[in-house]
């Protein structure tokens, strides 16, 4: 049964297009719009692994950092619309970047062509032990008693932006903190240089496990299984704040044929939802968010009209 499974997949991906050239017949690359190492780069290289699996054919992961994963996202947007390079889509790149950045080398909306959803993950509220708060209202309390004083680390556009949208909902003043990478965060953080950090959950759950950092929320719709004591935003009061999460996906050029984009779809949804796929997922302390085209793209619109907001509203510009 799994290899008629499989052999079914390999037809469906490698169906002729109306040129009547098969595809794909050389190489695929995967650019990834940041280093080697990170949650972006492990999802694009258990994507390629079975990509490469059911096509027959090579997925080269490409790695372009750099401000933010805009010079890689840039990279994606500009190649050539056959199929033949996929982009790893990253939300702070594709739905904030573009409102931080008076350049960043692309047009999210008009540049690409949404493939699927990949993982997705809540955002955690975690401060220093020496912070003297077990709620997300003590801690909006404390900020207001003390303005300007908190300071908030992140190391990317993503966490940075979700302090924003707290600074905003709560109506406090903390000072932030960027970081160009979770390492040196992590140091400053466990070392109380700076106090709270929001960011998801994979990166900092050993700390937390260890007791050298405490969590306060969940931003996510439900709880997780990593931390069943932790509350959701939503249950510590503040449902503003309870769907604020980190995503990845797949993108290609806005030209691309649909009949490519929904060959390349139907590999995806059938990899992330495969046994092994979701055992190393879960490793990376992500989840499964296999989707359309047509529900990716409207989780790209909705997050980029969503943080767009969330940018203006905080004055912020990155030069």
């Amino acid at each position: 049964m799994a290899r008629l499974l499989n052999l079914l997949i390999l037809l469906a991906f490698a169906a002729p297009l109306a040129t009547a050239a098969e595809y794909p017949d050389k190489p695929l690359r995967f650019v990834v719009p940041f280093p080697p190492g990170g949650g972006t780069d492990g999802l694009a290289r258990i994507l390629g692994a079975k990509l490469t699996e059911f096509s027959g054919q090579p997925v080269i992961i490409d790695n372009r950092a750099g401000v933010q994963g805009s010079i890689g996202t840039a990279v994606g947007a500009k190649s050539p619309p056959d199929g033949y390079t996929l982009t790893l889509a990253h939300s702070g790149s594709l739905v904030i970047n573009p409102h931080l950045y008076s350049a960043p080398g692309y047009d999210t909306l008009r540049d690409f062509s949404a493939v699927s959803g990949g993982v997705s993950m809540p955002f955690l509220l975690i401060v220093h032990p020496s912070v003297p708060v077990k709620t997300m209202k003590d801690l909006a309390q404390l900020a207001r008693q003390n303005p300007g004083k908190l300071t908030f680390a992140s190391t990317s556009a993503g966490p940075w932006i979700v302090g924003e949208l707290f600074k905003l909902t709560t109506k406090t003043d903390m000072i932030h903190v960027p970081y160009k990478g979770g390492g040196p965060a992590a140091i400053d953080l466990l070392a109380g240089y700076v106090t709270i950090t929001f960011s998801v959950p994979y990166a900092f759950l050993p700390h937390v496990k260890a007791g050298k950092l405490r969590p306060i929320a969940i931003m996510g719709a439900q709880r997780i299984e990593a931390m069943p004591d932790v509350p959701t935003a939503a249950e510590a009061g503040y449902p503003e704040l309870g769907n604020v999460t980190e995503w990845y996906g797949v993108v290609v050029p806005s030209a691309t044929p649909r009949e490519t984009v929904a060959r390349i779809n139907a590999v995806i949804v059938r990899v992330l939802n495969s046994p092994d796929t979701l055992k190393r997922i879960a490793a990376l302390g992500q989840y499964p968010q296999p989707t359309t085209p047509a529900e990716f793209a409207q989780i790209i619109k909705t997050d980029y009209e969503r943080w767009g907001k969330v940018v203006k509203q905080a004055g912020i510009k990155v030069e």
